[in-house]
């Protein structure tokens, strides 16, 4: 370790070690997260590594941590899930007692970021984002992802890690983008990849990035974000201005070059410093990303009609209690009841899915079933309460539900990547007020 550095763990509500590290004492608190899965000790050991630590520490407070499965954070759990990454973080920053950080990250690991500032948007004083990637794999509207036969090499390339042989096939490949790695450093990369995890936790941790893509969240961030480029890198420049012209406060600053170098870091962290120092008016916080769930009963007049109503109503107070149990559980928040229905807010997708799977499941022993719909998107805030169209939608694609179906949106599918849940798509569907048609997915169970 270096002076003036500590190291603690923060435990997460599910009982997760998350290791931390914080170094420097600067008056301004940056929360860096590396694309690469790596150890925040042994991060310090290579040279670019420190020396991009070593600049940012010249004017900040900087906190590191290893996601959970990963380097010094409990291993043997389930990876982590871009609303697990985000829930984590929180965990750390709180248990440090960090306030208003900048949110800094490389690469894909800036979805993280972008997730936690649409969610939580008091919690980050602005975002810096390195060659900034939305989205890893190719789609018609997003050219510059990786394709198919992509993935499978990185997969046949992952098999090699924690070898020598790894560490030489990392260096050529970064040859190949003009990028030659001193030997110090390609030495480092098997050590660090042995210190980080297992060949199948990389892989596992490649399959969970190459399925994220958080696009469709990119609007609803209003943080001062810094987009930080090579200008060199073609590719990097025009997806930067793609994620720019999504972004309502987004600023993309071209540095000089196409590749990483031990000399640039300053340069690069001062850009950075720069950023954070300009006055800016303070953002109108009356909007938020929320995950709505709405459900209600299957026939509920027809049951209610041959019950009798002292029956229903008993029979309600018990749907009730499960509901009101499971919201408890899953972290949701009750919105909003009326009659046999239920509508709920959640920080993320995937609780938000495991808890109507879970009340879905329950309610059969009462013998009745429940239809739920799943949406994520940009609330208004209205006397303290989530509302807007984004609520709207969420009613009309649980109005889409069968009996024990649970419905979700294409932005929900996007974001739970690496949760295990699974979907079959339910097509296209016109949702009654809503512009457009959307594409709806139902969760396998």
């Amino acid at each position: 370790m270096v002076d003036d550095s500590t190291f603690g763990y923060a435990q997460t509500a599910d009982g997760v070690y998350i290791g931390y590290r914080v170094d420097g004492d600067g008056p301004i608190d940056i929360a860096w997260q590396s694309d690469w899965p790596g150890n925040i000790d042994l991060e310090w050991q290579d040279l670019m590594g420190r020396a991009w630590l070593v600049a940012l520490r010249s004017f900040s407070r900087v906190i590191t941590h290893d996601p959970r499965g990963i380097g010094l954070s409990s291993r043997n759990v389930d990876l982590p899930t871009l609303e697990t990454r985000v829930s984590d973080l929180t965990t750390v920053l709180n248990t440090i007692g960090v306030r208003r950080p900048v949110l800094l990250g490389a690469l894909a690991t800036g979805a993280v970021n972008i997730l936690a500032a649409a969610t939580r948007p008091r919690l980050p004083k602005a975002i810096a984002w390195l060659e900034p990637i939305p989205r890893y794999a190719w789609a018609e509207d997003f050219p510059w992802g990786a394709s198919p036969e992509d993935r499978e090499s990185e997969r046949e390339f992952l098999d090699l890690w924690g070898t020598d042989a790894y560490a030489k096939a990392f260096a050529q490949e970064e040859a190949d983008l003009d990028n030659v790695m001193p030997p110090e450093i390609v030495e480092y990369m098997a050590v660090a990849s042995r210190g980080a995890c297992t060949p199948d936790v990389a892989r596992k941790m490649a399959d969970i990035w190459y399925e994220i893509d958080v696009r469709e969240i990119l609007g609803t961030v209003a943080t001062p974000t810094l987009l930080l480029v090579h200008e060199d890198r073609k590719d990097s420049v025009e997806k930067a201005e793609y994620v720019a012209s999504r972004m309502p406060a987004a600023e993309i600053r071209r540095m000089p070059g196409s590749s990483w170098t031990l000399e640039e870091c300053p340069a690069w962290a001062e850009q950075i410093r720069d950023f954070i120092g300009l006055e800016r008016p303070a953002a109108t916080l009356n909007t938020v990303l929320a995950t709505v769930l709405f459900t209600d009963i299957v026939g509920s007049t027809e049951r209610q009609s041959a019950l009798g109503d002292r029956a229903w109503k008993d029979l309600v107070q018990r749907h009730h209690a499960v509901v009101r149990e499971a919201l408890g559980r899953f972290g949701g928040s009750e919105a909003d009841t009326a009659g046999d229905g239920f509508y709920a807010t959640f920080e993320g997708p995937a609780r938000a899915i495991h808890c109507a799977l879970d009340i879905g499941e329950r309610v059969r022993d009462l013998g009745i079933e429940i239809r739920a719909g799943i949406h994520t998107g940009e609330c208004e805030i209205i006397d303290g309460k989530v509302g807007g169209l984004a609520v709207s939608i969420g009613a009309r694609v649980a109005s889409n539900a069968g009996p024990s179906e649970v419905l979700v949106s294409q932005t929900v599918r996007d974001l739970v990547a690496g949760s295990g849940l699974a979907f079959e798509d339910a097509g296209e569907h016109e949702l009654k007020g809503v512009p457009d048609r959307w594409r709806l997915y139902r969760v396998v169970n």
